[in-house]
């Protein structure tokens, strides 16, 4: 569905000039010409951004922005004015502006800033949705992300969690399958009791043994004393084996035992013990392939692999950086004790554009990163690391500096503006200069440029 834009400008030419360049762009237009008719169309129906003039007959720019934000908070206004004011630019952002454009306008500038204006909508609101389906599971908090496979799998994990499934947790390293399994634990019949984690790769065969199962004491040295593993730590409530694809081959036998019986022997001891626990594993590792090469076994794969929640790559759920890049922010900006109000445009733009091999672990690194940098109330393009902006510069290169919208670049967008101003004004460049807001000379200019004929 196209964003829906009020435009608003008592100068009905220019007005005229605007619905037919934002249609063209791919947006649907709305159109008025005074403040008081815009306030009225705003609590008529919703917009998702308003272009306004500032110069008005009955109820100006400024007056209309005032009441429009406080009907509708959230709504990104642009202003725009023929006259170059700092005073009028400062009140207009202290009540609440989303930026500030004079005329003659440029249009790249009033493209990029529509769009940027737009994101800014879409972010608000995704994390009013984020905040609304997070305050129905608290155990979601840090589950950030509003996209389609971040939805689906979080309507996955809320069916499965209340079951007594064993669930393997499958993904690139950094995308963060232990929160995850931290929700499938806070949403189970089991939340009551211990969820305990074992880094599997972190330790060796013989201590992974002591570190599951526990040990007698003396049953090899060092053990002064009998100690319980984890999974008699976590009885009655469930064990997240992270990293399982790690485990060596001999104690994957035990683990299998283990979790087929539900009972383990202790090191150094012959006594068997039941347990009862739920078993939660992740890997970022193809078991099949481990399996296919003699490296895993396939009989423990399909024990772990009952339920399988593939959790995806930063890459793949693109749309859902600026939420997660908002929220380590704020995360952040506490912690370091700053008062940072978000990013600058371009700074969102290179953090969307990069492709995070490292997942969501490396943004939240970058971001912990700029937040310590910044010395600004924004982050900006240069608090983050070089290889994000190196990466940002090489994509923005690579389309020879055309923008994009709607299928359409803004030359060709630009070219069908002059072309209906020409035959508007019936030929007269001087008129048709100045609804667009532009040098009659650098409409000739662009007249060349476009080879546009005109018709009188």
């Amino acid at each position: 569905m196209s964003a829906k834009i009020l435009v608003v400008d008592d100068d009905k030419a220019h007005l005229s000039m605007l619905e037919t360049m934002l249609t063209g762009w791919g947006y649907a237009v709305v159109g008025v010409e005074d403040g008081a008719d815009a306030i009225e169309k705003v609590k008529e129906a919703p917009f998702d951004a308003v272009l306004m003039d500032v110069r008005m007959a009955r109820i100006g720019g400024i007056e209309a922005l005032s009441q429009i934000k406080e009907y509708n908070p959230a709504i990104p206004v642009v202003i725009m004015t023929a006259y170059s004011s700092v005073d009028t630019a400062v009140e207009a952002m202290k009540l609440g502006a989303y930026d500030y454009l004079t005329k003659p306008l440029n249009f790249d500038e009033l493209n990029m800033t529509l769009e940027r204006s737009l994101d800014h909508m879409t972010l608000i609101k995704e994390n009013q949705s984020l905040k609304e389906r997070i305050s129905e599971d608290s155990s979601l908090t840090d589950i950030i992300g509003n996209s389609k496979p971040m939805n689906e799998l979080i309507s996955m994990v809320k069916t499965v969690a209340s079951t007594e499934a064993t669930i393997l947790i499958s993904g690139e390293s950094g995308t963060g399958k232990e929160l995850f399994a931290k929700a499938i634990h806070a949403n189970s019949n089991r939340k009551k009791a211990s969820l305990v984690t074992v880094n599997c790769a972190a330790l060796t065969d013989t201590l992974l043994e002591s570190e599951l199962f526990g040990h007698e004491k003396g049953a090899f040295t060092g053990a002064d004393k009998k100690r319980d593993g984890r999974f008699m730590q976590a009885n009655g409530g469930s064990i997240f084996l992270d990293e399982v694809g790690e485990i060596p081959m001999p104690m994957q036998a035990k683990l299998l035992r283990a979790i087929q019986e539900r009972e383990i022997q202790r090191v150094g001891s012959d006594k068997v013990l039941k347990v009862d626990v739920r078993i939660i594993a992740a890997t970022n590792r193809d078991l099949l392939v481990e399996v296919e090469k003699g490296n895993f076994r396939e009989d423990l794969y399909y024990r772990l692999n009952v339920v399988n929640l593939w959790i995806p790559s930063l890459k793949e759920r693109g749309e859902d950086t600026p939420l997660l890049a908002t929220f380590f922010l704020k995360r952040f900006s506490e912690f370091n004790r700053k008062q940072l109000k978000g990013f600058t445009p371009m700074a969102m733009d290179v953090l969307v554009k990069y492709d995070w091999p490292g997942n969501v672990r490396e943004l939240e690194n970058a971001v912990e990163r700029a937040v310590i940098l910044s010395a600004g109330e924004y982050v900006s393009e240069k608090d983050l690391p070089s290889a994000l902006t190196q990466h940002f510069e090489n994509v923005s290169g690579s389309n020879g500096g055309q923008h994009h919208v709607g299928g359409k670049s803004l030359q060709e967008i630009e070219k069908v503006a002059i072309e209906e101003t020409l035959t508007q004004t019936e030929g007269n460049k001087s008129e048709a200069a100045k609804l667009l807001g532009i040098t009659r000379t650098t409409l000739d200019n662009k007249i060349k440029k476009y080879e546009i004929f005109i018709k009188k």
